[in-house]
């Protein structure tokens, strides 16, 4: 069946007069999450440091009968970052909500990593993060005693081999996460994380074939069998922004399919073609290369693919 506009599990009208930023939201993620917080009466403001994408997810939402603003932000540059909450807090009368989804990093040997590597893939993920919910308390939260912020981490329970510069920024966010949840209870502000496992985003195809081609065949032996959708990310971070989640503040919640606690197991768990999956994305991701050869064989089985 058609759509063409989000298809939210949630209530329409939740969000009603309701503003929230999303960082990185002009591409994967959080051009998802921007989508459903619109179809649920909520202005989000995409931020991101090229308008041509943020222009287009404004328009996209539009065209959806929603209402949508963007703001071209700097993540890395603290005083820009404080500048442009400030003037989006003057232009539209509040801020509601801080989805700080804009990261970023590439695999690499912990040895070869450069100092310009590490410092570029911290900057953003870990100081990035700090410098945009910072300024979000100060300019709206703190005044208005109350406000949201979701922050977007990643599976580093065990590490991240290959990935150290990014392991070591998300388990800074996590941490930063509980502290300021404790700290800033008192301001009415909850503050909690969303940390996804091998999702089906248009990022996948940024990394090297022999890496899409891993993240496609380790799936498949996880629990789920599959990769996640992005509606299934949106919908937990729509939760946590929601009245529903008045009482959770600290939490760091996996959205994964369990493959973040699979071990390789005693007794292998039996094969199966992937559990049911949510996605009410309308412009969901259409990956070509082996994630479009993948859905193919699916689909020729009869199994769900992951790109339907």
């Amino acid at each position: 069946m058609s759509q063409d506009r989000f298809d939210s599990i949630f209530r329409p009208g939740l969000f009603d007069d309701r503003v929230v930023l999303v960082t990185g939201g002009g591409t994967g993620l959080g051009r998802c999450i921007a989508h459903e917080l619109a179809a649920l009466g909520a202005t989000p403001v995409v931020a991101g440091r090229r308008e041509e994408p943020l222009e287009t997810v404004v328009s996209e939402i539009e065209a959806a009968g929603g209402r949508a603003a963007f703001r071209t932000l700097n993540i890395r540059d603290p005083e820009a970052v404080d500048a442009g909450v400030a003037a989006l807090v003057a232009e539209h009368g509040r801020l509601d909500g801080v989805v700080n989804n804009a990261g970023g990093q590439f695999p690499t040997a912990a040895g070869d990593l450069k100092p310009k590597g590490w410092n570029a893939v911290v900057d953003t993920n870990l100081n990035g993060t700090w410098w945009v919910t910072h300024a979000a308390f100060r300019h709206a939260f703190q005044p208005q005693q109350r406000g949201a912020v979701v922050n977007m981490v990643a599976d580093v329970w065990m590490g991240a081999p290959g990935m150290v510069h990014t392991g070591a920024a998300r388990a800074g966010v996590m941490n930063m996460t509980v502290t300021l949840a404790a700290e800033w209870a008192q301001f009415g502000v909850r503050v909690n994380a969303v940390a996804p496992g091998p999702i089906l985003t248009s990022g996948l195809a940024t990394y090297p074939e022999a890496l899409q081609q891993r993240s496609l065949d380790e799936a498949k032996v996880t629990p789920p069998a599959r990769l996640g959708t992005e509606s299934e990310i949106s919908a937990a971070v729509v939760f946590l922004l929601s009245p529903a989640a008045a009482y959770v503040s600290g939490e760091v919640m996996k959205v994964d399919g369990a493959t973040s606690v699979y071990k390789n197991p005693i007794v292998p768990l039996g094969h199966h073609d992937g559990t049911p999956r949510w996605d009410g994305f309308h412009l969901k991701p259409q990956l070509g290369g082996l994630f479009a050869e993948a859905a193919r064989r699916k689909s020729e089985s009869g199994s769900d693919p992951d790109t339907d």
